[in-house]
């Protein structure tokens, strides 16, 4: 019988995210991590296989010395990490975000397959990397796990069957716009989270850059900033929350939304129409409860994160296609809005920090005023913002935004508009 071969991948990252793609890596045939890349070494080593020793690398021959003893790689220049020979994955788990766009680019024009668990980085300068994907003949996408490709998944289900797209979703089981790094720990040290990354999960930027992501690859809106997020307790009760004859209608593009308590909790939906009748009839007396037509919803009970993350790998190593990626441009973005009255002077910290949380918007018409939460970090407010205030790039300082990301951003704008 013939053996596999064997997909080897990078892996960028390793923290909690990071750490679980790994570990899953050691037990799914046919897939080896050759390199780790951290800012922090340490956390890198942490991260043993028992059959393979590591070694740390600083140069290009070291890196290459260390592949061909069939060690593991271990490096903080994550552009080093990308120019890895014979490796034919990058895999993206890091939260690194100003220097994403050179590590992104050097790893595409090294060859490499770029799979994505940073939803920042990849909401943020998305289309300018789908762009670099073409140009470079190779695949851009985020990974199986998060919400936004099981979406896609659950999508491209429905759209085979012969149902029209109208709406995806998340079924968001928590919110409170006004959360922070301190309120957050208790949660967060019961999952070894980060606090400012579980305030992001809590606060709902994390939803919005994640539905921000579906609607630049799907082509998708929203009814309005942050988008509705009606409570409910099942799935199946959004008939009575969204009155989808009046807000979309066939031919339409689809939109994007969030339901808040439902079952099943941490899942996903998709909303679809069909006006054939035989199938509405048929529809009609199948056993599960999937609405009263012509909409109909589908729903995933479950994203797994990292246990999902090795399929991926392996569809872009053997399709080099992409499951799901930013081909119709910016059409919405993650603004900044005030946690708190803020002052003038004030400096903004980031995602899931203490001043602000971010609404996706609809930006399909090329507009730009509003300042994406994902590039505010170390920002100062140029005025003084009232809670709840949406914050402008008037409204800032933006010298501190690194050139580079600034302009991989800009790029990201102009691409499919």
């Amino acid at each position: 019988m013939k053996k596999n071969k064997s997909i080897d991948f990078i892996l960028l990252g390793a923290g909690s995210v990071g750490k679980g793609v790994f570990h899953q890596s050691l037990i799914t045939p046919d897939v080896n991590c050759k390199v780790i890349c951290d800012i922090d070494v340490n956390k890198a080593l942490a991260l043993f296989d028992s059959k393979r020793q590591t070694k740390t690398v600083y140069s290009e021959g070291e890196l290459a010395d260390a592949l061909k003893q069939n060690k593991i790689a271990v490096c903080q220049d994550a552009r080093l990490a990308a120019t890895a020979p014979d490796v034919e994955v990058f895999f993206d788990a890091s939260t690194a975000i100003d220097s994403a766009p050179s590590i992104i680019e050097s790893a595409m024009a090294s060859g490499k397959h770029v799979i994505m668990m940073n939803a920042e980085a990849d909401a943020v300068f998305g289309p300018w990397f789908w762009h670099l994907a073409q140009k470079n003949g190779v695949a851009y996408t985020s990974s199986d796990g998060d919400q936004p490709a099981v979406i896609a998944r659950l999508v491209a289900e429905l759209r085979f069957y012969g149902l029209e797209l109208v709406m995806a979703g998340n079924i968001k089981g928590f919110l409170d716009r006004y959360t922070d790094p301190v309120k957050i720990r208790p949660e967060a040290d019961k999952r070894g989270l980060d606090y400012q990354m579980c305030s992001s999960y809590t606060d709902g930027t994390k939803l919005c850059v994640e539905m921000s992501i579906v609607a630049n690859a799907l082509s998708c809106s929203v009814l309005k900033a942050g988008m509705t997020g009606p409570r409910m307790a099942e799935a199946t009760d959004m008939f009575n929350h969204f009155s989808f004859s009046d807000i979309w209608k066939s031919g339409q593009e689809p939109l994007v939304d969030y339901i808040l308590g439902a079952k099943p909790k941490g899942g996903v939906f998709a909303v679809g129409y069909t006006d054939d009748a035989y199938q509405r009839r048929m529809l009609d007396w199948f056993p599960p409860e999937i609405g009263p037509g012509p909409f109909y919803v589908l729903t995933r009970p479950y994203h797994l994160i990292h246990l999902e993350s090795m399929r991926t790998i392996l569809e872009v190593s053997n399709t080099k296609k992409s499951l799901i990626a930013p081909r119709h441009g910016m059409r919405t973005e993650v603004i900044c809005y005030a946690k708190k009255d803020l002052q003038e002077g004030e400096l903004l910290d980031g995602p899931g920090g203490f001043s602000s949380y971010g609404l996706i918007e609809n930006r399909a018409d090329g507009s730009n005023t509003g300042l994406p939460i994902i590039l505010s970090m170390n920002t100062r407010l140029l005025r003084a913002v009232k809670k709840d205030e949406r914050i402008g790039w008037n409204d800032v300082d933006i010298s501190s935004i690194p050139v580079n990301a600034l302009t991989a951003w800009q790029k990201a704008c102009k691409i499919a508009l």
